[in-house]
Order: structure tokens, then C-alpha cells, then sequence
């Protein structure tokens, strides 16, 4: 009889362990997750979460490599290959013509999403250009 007490109380309590997590788009295009539901009016998507800090999927080869910035691994040298110098050369251009439009630029620091100051925008562009310059404009 005790035993299934607890299994009782542990399977009424098992829903406490995962939370609820909103997300959406403000206007500015600004994506919001929140534990609180958006505005009245606003389309959002419901996501569930685990409840822990561990992933839902294992990591990947190409997770780690996205993982890299947040300094739990040092980021390894990448072959200087026709193949990788198209993929920075492709992302680079994309990363400019980001920083040089009008929408808002959300970047990773200090592990939390930022919104880009004018400052900040005009050092990551002239960064960018830089090594596109460097990279992708010889011969």
C-alpha cells in the first residue's frame, strides 16, 4: 500500500517536470520564448520542453561545431579546401547583406541573444567586409 502511494504521488507530480515555453515573432521580427503567453492576438507555437538542462537530441557532429562558440570546446582549425572557403564566403555575404539591411541583428553573447547597437553593427559589418576582402575577393 505504501509503495503505491508513492507511485501515485510521483506519477502526478512527472507533468511538473516538463514546462511550457512559448514562442513568437514581434513585429520587429525579434523571436520571443517566454513561459507566459504572448499578447492577446499574437500567433505563437507552444513548445515542450524537457524540464532539464540536458538536450532532447544527442549532439551531433555538426551540433558541436555550432556549440563551439559558447567555449565548452575549443573551435578546431578548418581545412583552407575550395569547399570550406565557399561555405565562409557564402556566409560572410550573407552576414553582410544582414548587417548592411534595416532589420534588427540578434547575436549570441556572452551566451544570450543581443540586439545589435549601431556601433556594434557598423564593427561586425566593417569585420565581415574585412574578411571577405581577405577571403573571398583574391585572383
Amino acid at each position: 500500500m505504501h509503495r503505491s502511494l508513492i507511485a501515485v504521488a510521483l506519477l502526478l507530480l512527472a507533468p511538473l517536470a516538463t514546462a511550457q515555453v512559448y514562442k513568437w515573432t514581434d513585429a520587429s521580427g525579434t523571436v520571443h520564448y517566454s513561459q507566459d503567453a504572448p499578447p492577446q492576438g499574437t500567433k505563437y507555437k507552444q513548445v515542450t520542453t524537457t524540464g532539464t538542462v540536458d538536450p532532447v537530441a544527442p549532439a551531433t557532429k555538426e551540433n558541436r561545431e555550432v556549440n563551439t562558440e559558447s567555449g565548452s570546446t575549443p573551435a578546431q582549425p578548418v581545412a583552407d579546401t575550395p569547399e570550406n572557403r565557399a561555405k565562409l564566403c557564402t556566409s560572410l555575404k550573407s552576414n553582410l547583406t544582414a548587417l548592411q539591411g534595416s532589420g534588427p541583428v540578434v547575436m549570441q553573447q556572452d551566451g544570450k541573444p543581443t540586439a545589435l547597437d549601431d556601433a556594434q553593427r557598423k564593427q561586425q559589418a566593417s569585420t565581415a567586409q574585412s574578411q571577405y576582402s581577405q577571403y573571398c575577393q583574391s585572383n
